[in-house]
């Protein structure tokens, strides 16, 4: 699909005709975005603008030339854009090319809040946005305000992590994947903010955008490192919690252990009555003591000192563990 965006009139054409492009000159156009555009469509752009669009490879490559370059007729801009899924989201790569005439080529596969923001204030301030260079530094304003609220979100997440360990007394495996999840996302933020400080940077050692537009970018390039200083610490903050969970796991664990140690102890006296005793030689004379009773009853009184032997000693080793304050 195309949409252009005129630069009279304040018109919007949706779902353009490629056979338009033969009624319509460089002055004509404003900004061509393109989403998930047929090879008809990417070869009626190429030929209007006179230029080759890139391929996805290229735009997914992570060297800095890949992220922002310039040639004798263009200006060539690769950056991640978010999508939101939920808790979490996914990256898409969109492709920018500005023209020596500042016609903007915006090539894309899936929709963005970003593009649909630019577009209400492309509509509400016509004026402000003369040229396709306006217009992509109006992309990456909105841009950054996105990942702010991302970062922030992020931050959210953590807080509300940090109370539910705080809260409980136990910690399972859902705890830690849902560390790492937030890990996984912090790093994958703080690594696309990044991406977008590295093509400001490049936009600043240019010298082809207009003189109204590098003030902003000072202003902009200060927004994006203050993000990345909280991206990195919303990353340490998780890095504390996965800690002190794993601290606690480890408590829990050693109450465990320790749980099983003192019975094993406690019982071990006994254990060790018990099997002399079952050793079963004749010449044991505890076999042979009894206790007659008046009524003519006899009782074993070897068995009964046996049993009453183990309960007094595993009951004075609980004792010793208390008095030590192992218990």
């Amino acid at each position: 699909m195309i949409t252009i965006y005129l630069k009279q009139y304040n018109k919007i054409i949706r779902n353009a005709d490629v056979d338009l492009f033969d009624d319509l000159g460089y002055d004509d156009i404003l900004w061509i975005d393109m989403i998930s555009p047929s090879i008809k469509e990417q070869k009626a752009v190429e030929n209007f603008m006179e230029i080759s669009l890139q391929t996805k490879q290229q735009v997914e490559e992570i060297e800095s030339t890949s992220k922002y370059s310039e040639t004798e007729n263009a200006i060539i801009s690769n950056s991640n854009f978010f999508v939101p899924t939920g808790e979490s989201f996914v990256v898409e790569p969109v492709s920018f090319i500005i023209s020596n005439e500042g016609v903007l080529v915006s090539v894309r596969n899936a929709e963005f809040r970003t593009f649909r923001e630019a577009e209400k204030r492309l509509q509400m301030n016509y004026r402000s946005y003369s040229t396709g260079y306006h217009i992509f530094i109006s992309l990456l304003e909105v841009r950054i305000d996105f990942d702010a609220d991302l970062v922030e979100m992020v931050s959210k997440q953590v807080s509300s992590l940090s109370k539910d360990i705080n809260s409980e007394d136990s910690i399972d495996k859902q705890v830690i994947h849902r560390i790492n999840a937030l890990q996984e996302s912090t790093m994958l933020l703080r690594e696309n903010i990044f991406d977008r400080q590295r093509v400001l940077s490049g936009i600043l050692r240019s010298e082809r955008f207009p003189n109204d537009i590098y003030p902003r970018l000072q202003l902009m390039i200060k927004d994006v490192n203050s993000l990345i200083n909280h991206a990195d610490f919303s990353f340490q903050r998780l890095d504390y919690i996965q800690d002190a969970a794993l601290g606690l796991i480890n408590i829990e664990q050693n109450e465990i252990v320790k749980i099983f140690s003192v019975a094993a102890v406690v019982f071990m006296p006994a254990t060790l009555i018990a099997s002399i005793y079952g050793m079963n030689f004749k010449t044991m004379p505890e076999l042979d003591w009894t206790i007659v009773l008046q009524n003519g009853t006899v009782i074993p009184a070897g068995y009964i000192l046996a049993i009453a032997l183990m309960i007094f000693c595993s009951g004075l080793t609980i004792w010793y563990f208390k008095f030590k304050k192992w218990l």
